[in-house]
C-alpha cells in the first residue's frame, strides 16, 4: 500500500525537475563564444565563428524576447509554436525561431544566421547583455597579471567582471571590443578601450596562452575617413600568475 504514494511522489518530483529543461524564461548568454575565445586567446575569431548573437533575455509570461549582439539591442515577440519552439518577430515582419535542447536554448538557423547555442545563467536580472560581457571578462581576462614590460613593470594588474581595472598604469576602465564600429575599425585584430575619468582610447591586443600584449593603435586612415587602427609599438606585455 505504500509503494503506489512513494509511485505517485516520485512521478511528480520527476516532472519537477524536468520542467526547468522545457522553460526558455530567464538570461542566455553565448558560453561556446566565450570558451573559444578563453582557449584560443583570439577574441575577434571566437565571436566570428560562434555568434554573432551574444546574449537573449526570454520572458514567457510578457511573451517578449530580446537580444544583444554586442553592438545593437533587438526586442520581438514571442510566440510558442508548439514542440518545444518559440517564435520571435521583431520590427518589419521578420522572424527568428528558438528551441531548447538538451538544457541549453538553441536559435534555429535561418535566412540571417546561423545555428547558435547559449547556456541559461543564474542571478539577479541584470541589463540586456551585462551576463555576457562579465562572464566574458571573468573567463577571458580574469586573475592577476604582471607586467612584465612596460609602464609599472612588476606591478599586478587585475581587470574586473564589472570592467574596472586595477593596477594598469592610466586606466581605471576598460572595456573589450565586441562588434560595431571598433570592430570594424580595428579590423582582424583585437582591441580594447582603456580609460581614466572620462579619457579613453583605443588600444590593439595579442591573447597568446599566459600572455598578454597591447600595443598602440594607430590610425592608417586619412583624416576625413573612418579610423582605421594597425598595430603600433608595444605598451605593455602582461603574463597571468
Amino acid at each position: 500500500m505504500r509503494l503506489l504514494p512513494l509511485l505517485l511522489l516520485a512521478a511528480l518530483l520527476s516532472g519537477c525537475a524536468s520542467t526547468p529543461n522545457n522553460d526558455p524564461s530567464g538570461t542566455w548568454i553565448n558560453q561556446a563564444a566565450i570558451d573559444a575565445a578563453r582557449e584560443s586567446g583570439r577574441l575577434r575569431e571566437a565571436l566570428l565563428a560562434y555568434g554573432p548573437n551574444l546574449e537573449w533575455h526570454i520572458a514567457p509570461e510578457r511573451q517578449q524576447a530580446s537580444y544583444s549582439n554586442g553592438f545593437e539591442l533587438a526586442e520581438g515577440r514571442l510566440q510558442n509554436a508548439g514542440e518545444g519552439r518559440w517564435q520571435v518577430t521583431f520590427y518589419g515582419d521578420y522572424n527568428e525561431q528558438l528551441a531548447m535542447q538538451n538544457g541549453e536554448l538553441v536559435q534555429i538557423t535561418s535566412e540571417y544566421w546561423p545555428e547558435q547555442h547559449f547556456a541559461r545563467v543564474s542571478g539577479e536580472p541584470k541589463p540586456l547583455g551585462s551576463s555576457f560581457e562579465q562572464a566574458l571578462y571573468r573567463d577571458y581576462l580574469g586573475g592577476d597579471w604582471l607586467i612584465e614590460e612596460g609602464l609599472g613593470q612588476g606591478g599586478l594588474v587585475r581587470f574586473n567582471s564589472d570592467g574596472q581595472v586595477q593596477g594598469l598604469p592610466g586606466a581605471e576602465r576598460f572595456a573589450l571590443c565586441l562588434a560595431g564600429d571598433c570592430a570594424a575599425m580595428s579590423g582582424e585584430h583585437d582591441s580594447l578601450w582603456l580609460q581614466a575619468g572620462d579619457q579613453g582610447s583605443p588600444w590593439l591586443f595579442v591573447h597568446e596562452g599566459n600572455q598578454l600584449r597591447i600595443f598602440e593603435a594607430q590610425n592608417r586612415a586619412q583624416y576625413d575617413e573612418m579610423p582605421e587602427y594597425q598595430p603600433g609599438p608595444q605598451r605593455w606585455l602582461l603574463k597571468r600568475r
